[in-house]
């Protein structure tokens, strides 16, 4: 920047644009003329007027008005004299290094440009000699491509020989294990011949993989038959299968001696049919079921276990199947039970002697569960069979669901059946089927919901006569109703999809949504004697509901129903971002809807009980609101104290409606209606009574004496400080029985101090929170005691 000191020549050279210096430049070279005009541009673009008021600042600010401030001009002037030295230096620098950059560059881009011709007339020339290069070698090209395919059209042939060679080499060596009777040698060749006919499954050569699958077929046959048939006998020497209790068994051998022969031929047995499990797979096509009941993908049966399940399937189907007498369509039961039994008595062996032979093979099967399975596949077949015959059999269709169920819950809790496995449950979910046990839940649930109300214990508690269970004083039919939700819960709580327990979730909903319209139609016809028995037994049932589903909702099964069902409703979109944020952050519950009903009617109950109460109170306290309190005598008239005979009618209505609900409500309804209660009987004491008359000194202190000791008291059964919740009228005795002084004193600051803090402290001082300035100062002109001073 310029220094004032330079005012004469630097501002006139730098400003002016056709000053001498430049125009040397601009002679010299363009570049250098743009380079100093860039240093230069914002001493340029600054008009002479600015400059002039630079300089007058900057001497008013380095000099100003005192004189002797001018010895600083010496020194100013050498400041500026060696600041313009300067700047004429870095032009000169400047001005003469960049011809030589320019200069410089230019001399690179020269030789580059000469560098880039010779490399192009060498690419062109290469070019045309990759080009004639090509045209010669083409015919050897063509002549080495052919030879190319004949070579790999042998070695194709080679290599298809080579996979027949190998196929046709295991194929004798199994011949000569089983010539030997090498039976274990045998299992594992096949075993590698598989494995082979696994690799070769990608493959476009049919021939050569029909060749192999058969070869694989014909000895796995050949070796599974000669396994089977030993593997049958040692079943058959241990009494396999077992048909009577486990108790009762005699696994048994007919000598104790021949025990440790046996198992340990079971066990070889075992393990040789365990090799042949991989090409029992590649050849045998699984048995399923159709595709409408979206059973979970498994792993076959592993062989040994499907050869010890045979028997049990040939009994199965022998009685289950046909005309036997103990194939019966409405007895379900008895093949059920039967399969549970056959899983019972075998479990112990399954566990004792063959699940070590499979951890000792390094499988990861449990034997247990594998049997389960094999024989839940014989349950699946019969009840996708027989359902499709007694689906509109509501009786039969509705006896078997039962029965299903109560299968399921025994063979997951006491068997240890994983709920991953093919169940029951898949078959009922089935579409069809799924839909008709809605259709026959609702309509039974419907039914029992009718029988329930129509009891004439329909309103009586169960538990009236304990105290501690009776807290609720819940009626049998509420409770009933509750009971057969959480069956439903039960019963469809182990469903495989969320989806349909979803769809079970609606129907509980609606079965809440009934039975609240049953009960509020009910409630109707109770209206007018809303403090009755059975009025006051429906708001136990509202309130016993809305609480149960409230607990329900915390509930885990619920919980993951939610998120499933959030998962849903953002998938279709038929939720606002909020709503979604709200269920997603747990705020609301699935029942949230039937809650928020529920508390409603329970509400509007309790308003009406409260209403009707408080119209007794009204008309009993007409006598009270009417009496002489401008003449009662003084507290120090009265010997004794005593409550106000115009008083004692509603404070005994109050009393008995007070009792009578306690003993017909729950507790925490009990509560939120003496709350209610108090809350409507403060403003009416308060507007209705004090604000309506004026009082003497006896007639204040009669107000306090009934409200304090005889008004305040019949609460205090129910909470601690009762007078807390009768405010305006506890704060409205305190003005008017303040002593003169004290009042006065008050009616001077609320007078002087209208609505600022000195007058809140003032109020706060004789324990007024509640009431406001203007209440306080209406109820000290309410007393009639003044001094004669003139003031009032």
């Amino acid at each position: 920047m310029l220094q004032a000191g330079q005012m004469g020549e630097a501002p006139a050279a730098l400003c002016c644009p056709e000053s001498g210096d430049e125009r040397k430049l601009e002679e010299k070279s363009d570049i250098n003329v743009a380079s100093f005009v860039g240093i230069q541009q914002v001493s340029e673009s600054t008009d002479e007027d600015n400059l002039r008021s630079y300089v007058s600042a900057f001497i008013e600010k380095e000099v100003g008005s005192d004189i002797k401030s001018l010895k600083k001009l010496d020194k100013l002037i050498e400041q500026m004299t060696e600041s313009k030295m300067q700047l004429e230096e870095q032009v000169l620098t400047i001005s003469s290094e960049i011809p030589k950059r320019i200069q410089s560059a230019l001399k690179n881009a020269e030789e580059s440009k000469q560098f880039l011709n010779q490399y192009l007339e060498q690419e062109t020339h290469l070019f045309r000699s990759i080009n004639s290069h090509l045209l010669t070698a083409q015919p050897w090209m063509d002549d080495l491509g052919a030879m190319i395919n004949q070579i790999e059209k042998i070695e194709r042939h080679l290599a298809y020989l080579k996979w027949i060679s190998q196929v046709e080499e295991l194929s004798d060596n199994i011949q000569q294990y089983l010539m030997t009777n090498n039976v274990p040698e045998a299992a594992s060749t096949l075993m590698t011949m598989t494995e082979l006919d696994i690799k070769l499954r990608e493959s476009s050569c049919t021939h050569l993989l029909g060749f192999v699958r058969a070869t694989v077929k014909f000895w796995h046959k050949i070796l599974k038959d000669k396994l089977t048939s030993d593997f049958e006998e040692i079943l058959a020497q241990l009494h396999w299968p077992f048909i009577a209790p486990p108790q009762s068994q005699t696994v048994g051998f007919s000598r104790p001696a021949s025990a440790p022969e046996m198992y340990s031929n079971l066990e070889t047995l075992f393990c040789q049919l365990l090799k042949l499990q991989t090409s029992d797979e590649l050849l045998t096509e699984p048995k399923q079921l159709p595709e409408k009941y979206s059973l979970p993908a498994s792993p076959s049966i592993i062989l040994p276990i499907q050869i010890m399940l045979t028997p049990l399937q040939k009994r199965f189907r022998y009685h289950f199947r046909g005309n036997r007498q103990t194939n019966v369509i409405s007895k379900p039961e008895w093949y059920l039970a039967q399969v549970l039994m056959w899983i019972g008595n075998h479990t112990q062996f399954l566990d004792e002697k063959i699940q070590p032979i499979l951890d000792k093979a390094g499988s990861t099967v449990n034997a247990r569960l594998e049997f389960s399975r094999g024989l839940m596949m014989l349950v699946l077949e019969k009840l996708a069979f027989d359902i499709p015959c007694l689906l509109y059999d509501d009786s039969l269709f509705c006896h078997l669901v039962d029965e299903v169920l109560l299968f399921e819950r025994e063979l997951h809790s006491v068997h240890g059946y994983p709920g991953t496995f093919a169940s029951c449950m898949h078959i009922l979910s089935e579409e069809t089927c799924f839909q008709r046990w809605l259709t026959v839940e609702r309509k039974f649930a419907l039914q029992k919901m009718d029988s329930m109300l129509s009891s004439e214990a329909a309103w009586v508690s169960q538990y009236k006569d304990i105290t501690d269970v009776d807290e609720m004083k819940v009626p049998d039919c509420a409770e009933t109703f509750m009971t057969l939700l959480l069956v439903i819960t039960d019963r469809y709580k182990n469903l495989p999809t969320a989806s349909r327990k979803l769809q079970f979730l609606e129907l509980q909903k609606d079965l809440v949504d009934d039975f609240r319209i049953r009960l509020t139609q009910v409630m109707k016809e109770e209206t007018r004697a809303s403090l009755g028995f059975r009025y006051c037994a429906i708001l136990n049932a509202v309130n016993y509901i809305s609480t149960v589903l409230a607990d329900w909702a915390d509930n885990v099964f619920f919980l993951q129903l939610q998120q499933a069902a959030l998962e849903v409703l953002a998938e279709n979109n038929t939720l606002s971002k909020l709503q979604l944020g709200q269920l997603a952050s747990m705020e609301s519950s699935v029942f949230d809807d039937m809650i928020n009903l529920l508390e409603r009617l329970k509400h509007d109950m309790l308003t009406r009980q409260v209403d009707h109460v408080f119209r007794e109170v009204k008309d009993t306290a007409k006598l009270y609101k009417k009496e002489r309190w401008l003449s009662l005598p003084s507290q120090s008239e009265q010997a004794v104290m005593s409550l106000s005979s115009s008083a004692c009618p509603f404070l005994l209505t109050l009393r008995d409606r007070l009792l009578q609900l306690e003993q017909q409500l729950c507790f925490t309804l009990f509560k939120t209606f003496w709350q209610m209660l108090v809350e409507k009987l403060d403003v009416y004491i308060y507007q209705e009574i004090i604000l309506a008359n004026h009082f003497n000194e006896g007639g204040a202190a009669q107000l306090q004496f009934d409200m304090t000791r005889n008004l305040f008291p019949l609460f205090s059964h129910y909470c601690k400080r009762p007078e807390n919740y009768f405010k305006h009228v506890k704060e409205a005795c305190i003005v008017l029985t303040l002593n003169i002084g004290s009042a006065l004193l008050l009616k001077d600051v609320l007078q002087s101090a209208s609505g600022q803090p000195p007058a809140t402290a003032a109020l706060n001082e004789v324990g007024i929170y509640k009431l406001a300035q203007q209440d306080v100062e209406i109820l000290l002109n309410l007393r009639t005691h003044w001094p004669n001073t003139g003031k009032q």
